[in-house]
């Protein structure tokens, strides 16, 4: 037997055979025993007092901040109004606060989004674009392929003239660790359609956002 699974119970080891024969998702328990052998390997003792609980906690932790896995943005954003008067300027909800997580270390991605789209025809409830942002964020992430992920829902489910989307974002992978530069963002953009095709169009969401073409 290996010296990791002696550290693990004989009824974990058995939840998670039967959870790779099922669904494939480990089991809660297997989960809270992950976390007792990482406060292992970093050398402490996850049975005192202050480390009891810890495991429990982290579980709960991680079901709120990866909830975006049981969320579908698309489905989010069907819920649409036709009733706009013939309104066709631009639709921007800016400074959309968020967290993520870096799938590299898993440690917080911090930032903000900036989304807008042109309707052709039909608009979404401003709310929906926040939550469309937290269903992406609320995954392992890389910052490039979650920006992409916005504009592509927005722009399949709505069908605008054009999507933009930019999002700022501070990344402890690099500011804890690494290289340790505190103060630094990225900044990363997707441009659909109007947005892209039309430099005017780009130049108003950049003022709107305050960014420079």
């Amino acid at each position: 037997m290996s010296s990791l699974n002696k550290t693990i119970s004989p009824t974990v080891l058995r939840d998670h055979r039967e959870a790779r024969a099922t669904s494939g998702r480990p089991t809660r328990t297997q989960a809270e025993e992950a976390v007792r052998t990482l406060l292992l390997w970093a050398g402490d003792d996850p049975d005192r007092e202050g480390l009891m609980g810890t495991p429990d906690r982290v579980v709960r932790s991680y079901e709120e901040f990866f909830a975006g896995y049981s969320q579908d943005p698309e489905a989010i954003l069907r819920t649409t109004f036709e009733e706009v008067e013939g309104y066709d300027e631009m639709v921007l909800l800016k400074d959309i606060p968020f967290e993520s997580h870096c799938e590299h270390h898993m440690v917080p991605i911090i930032g903000k989004a900036h989304v807008a789209y042109l309707p052709n025809n039909r608009v979404v409830g401003i709310s929906k674009l926040a939550r469309v942002v937290e269903a992406y964020a609320k995954r392992l992430q890389i910052q490039e392929k979650m920006t992409a992920q916005i504009a592509n829902a927005i722009n399949n489910v709505l069908h605008p003239k054009g999507v933009a989307v930019v999002v700022e974002a501070q990344h402890q992978c690099m500011t804890t660790r690494g290289v340790h530069k505190s103060g630094v963002s990225m900044v990363t953009s997707t441009m659909l359609g109007a947005f892209r095709e039309d430099a005017s169009t780009r130049r108003e969401f950049l003022s709107f956002i305050g960014k420079s073409s």
